[in-house]
């Protein structure tokens, strides 16, 4: 079992902890993290868009001229997709584009992710994470005094509704508990920061 630091709200360093090398410690497959992330990406959409066909447009009952002796060509329609205001030929319908990876490829893309954060020292492991009150300055005070710039991902073990609250208003700093973590979201993030007693959640699901 390798070992990583755990530090407190103001960046200072206070104990070590293990991590399970079957879930912290694995070689990451690239393969398994991008289907993960492709599907969790399709999973997202709504899939509502809808173009109205030549039958669902109004008017266009009557042949716009007789079929022969015109000098124009052929016209059943007005309402034909050539037409102003005709129909859309074969534009999209509403669909679902759900769809879903097994049970082992899901675990193995969540351990690749979790193990490229800890392979590239962008995982920070927090002692607690406690807030008085709803207040976001209290977490932007904590991110400066880890050194956390950019994109941060903080996970708790159970949802806190101050920790996210507090946290909604800082650009790139989202909030997941354990039971919502998802591959993109590790991914997506630059530093991803768990409090200890989260890791120790994250581990009993995954090891």
């Amino acid at each position: 079992m390798s070992k990583i630091s755990v530090f407190d709200m103001t960046g200072k360093q206070v104990s070590e902890t293990e991590l399970n090398d079957a879930v912290f410690g694995i070689a990451p497959n690239e393969a398994v993290m991008h289907a993960m992330v492709v599907n969790y990406l399709a999973n997202q959409r709504q899939g509502t868009q809808s173009t109205l066909t030549r039958t669902e447009v109004s008017g266009g009952g009557r042949k716009p001229w007789r079929q022969k002796g015109t000098g124009h060509a052929r016209q059943g329609s007005t309402r034909a997709p050539q037409w102003v205001h005709g129909g859309i030929a074969l534009g999209p319908k509403p669909r679902d584009y759900r769809y879903a990876l097994n049970k082992k490829v899901r675990r193995l893309a969540m351990k690749s992710a979790l193990s490229t954060k800890v392979l590239d020292n962008n995982m920070i492991v927090l002692d607690a994470l406690t807030l008085d009150d709803y207040k976001t300055k209290t977490v932007v005070e904590m991110l400066k005094a880890l050194g956390v710039e950019g994109k941060a991902l903080i996970v708790t073990a159970e949802a806190d509704a101050k920790v996210i609250k507090s946290a909604a208003n800082i650009p790139g700093v989202k909030t997941a508990a354990v039971n919502t973590l998802n591959v993109y979201d590790i991914l997506n993030h630059d530093k991803f920061i768990v409090v200890k007693n989260a890791v120790g959640k994250i581990e009993e699901v995954y090891a």
